[in-house]
């Protein structure tokens, strides 16, 4: 019996033995997942909305010749500079120099009844003096007298007519500028007022734009506007919004409008440049620029996740949103200055998850809120 008992103490110590050199079952360990941040600032104005467009001249002078006729001689090249009044085509005169011609001498033939008119009203006076005529043989001279200057004054008018189109067969510059096109060649037939060349006049230049149907109303309320070339990148020019179409162009349906260039420079800015004209602040306020990365959709609402700087965990917050160009989204409500969201992997988080920190960087354009 004894016996026994020493067996059974001795089976209880060696199970308490193994018990406590059996390992303990370990924490469960919480996945901590490295994310992108970036801090949250404000920005004057929006995402901003980019256009590309040509750089033009203000004033363009499409000019054709005022009568029809072959052109005989070219006078300047496109890029010409012209002065206002210098030639630059020539139309066949020929044809011209008839007309004036005859014109001449149906002034001269008017002339010359006027002339024999008068003689014929003197000479009637002086027989109705003599009472070998009568009154109304007077006064049918006088009425022939007026025929006749009547005759001369319109032969005159056709000869001034003539002469002028007699110089309407030289085309020439109506203001100081740039040729930019020359539609025609020694040869060609033309038509009275078919566009022929393009001078493009010196001094002010814009940009040509196309605004889609969307953003008309931003490129209205935009309370500046900065205009960049590729040629030169480094370099900014001032703009103001000048013309607007009414209406759609049937092909694009885009707004065509034009933006002036404050002070141009005739040298950096050449005519056909591609410039873009950038509107920085259409929204008008400071709001605060994100990536649409870091943008997560939640029953519906549009939400971002905030990092707590202390403890490292992510908390689910509701935003609004307002206008996106691009990669870009503006968070107008919902998101404060300086806190820290997350721009990458938010569909693969969970509220109150730990976080490693990757380098935040500072929101795009952001400054001190106003």
């Amino acid at each position: 019996m004894v016996k026994y008992n020493q067996s059974a103490i001795l089976t209880i110590i060696a199970a308490h033995i193994l018990a406590g050199c059996t390992p303990s079952p370990a924490p469960e360990h919480e996945d901590v997942r490295p994310v992108r941040t970036l801090i949250a600032g404000r920005t004057l104005g929006s995402v901003g909305a980019n256009y590309s467009g040509e750089i033009r001249a203000r004033y363009e002078s499409q000019l054709g010749f005022r009568t029809g006729g072959k052109i005989v001689a070219r006078l300047v090249e496109v890029g010409s500079h012209v002065k206002r009044g210098q030639p630059l085509l020539q139309l066949d005169p020929s044809q011209e120099m008839l007309m004036v011609n005859a014109a001449s001498a149906d002034t001269d033939a008017a002339r010359s009844r006027v002339a024999q008119s008068r003689v014929d009203v003197q000479r009637a006076e002086q027989l109705l003096a003599k009472n070998f005529a009568s009154q109304a043989e007077l006064d049918h001279q006088h009425l022939a007298l007026d025929q006749a200057e009547a005759q001369l004054r319109s032969a005159l008018a056709r000869q001034q007519m003539n002469a002028n189109l007699r110089g309407f067969t030289t085309l020439v510059a109506d203001r100081d500028g740039v040729v930019s096109a020359i539609n025609a060649e020694a040869g060609s037939v033309v038509a009275a007022g078919q566009p022929v060349a393009i001078v493009d006049a010196d001094g002010e230049r814009e940009v040509t734009i196309s605004i889609p149907e969307s953003r008309v109303d931003e490129l209205r309320k935009a309370k500046s506007l900065q205009i960049s070339v590729w040629a030169h990148p480094g370099k900014l020019w001032n703009g103001t919004l000048r013309e607007l179409a009414p209406a759609t162009d049937s092909v694009t349906r885009t707004y065509s409008a034009r933006i002036t260039i404050e002070q141009p420079d005739p040298v950096l800015l050449r005519l056909g440049m591609t410039a873009s004209v950038f509107a920085p602040d259409v929204e008008g306020s400071g709001a605060i620029r994100l990536p649409l990365t870091a943008i997560a959709d939640h029953d519906g609402e549009r939400q971002v996740w905030i990092v707590d700087p202390k403890t490292k965990r992510v908390v689910r917050r509701s935003v609004q949103l307002g206008a996106a160009q691009n990669d870009s989204v503006l968070v107008v409500a919902g998101l404060a200055a300086g806190e820290t969201v997350v721009t990458a992997g938010v569909h693969q988080l969970h509220a109150n998850q730990q976080v490693k920190l990757a380098d935040s960087t500072p929101s795009p354009a952001s400054g001190s809120a106003k």
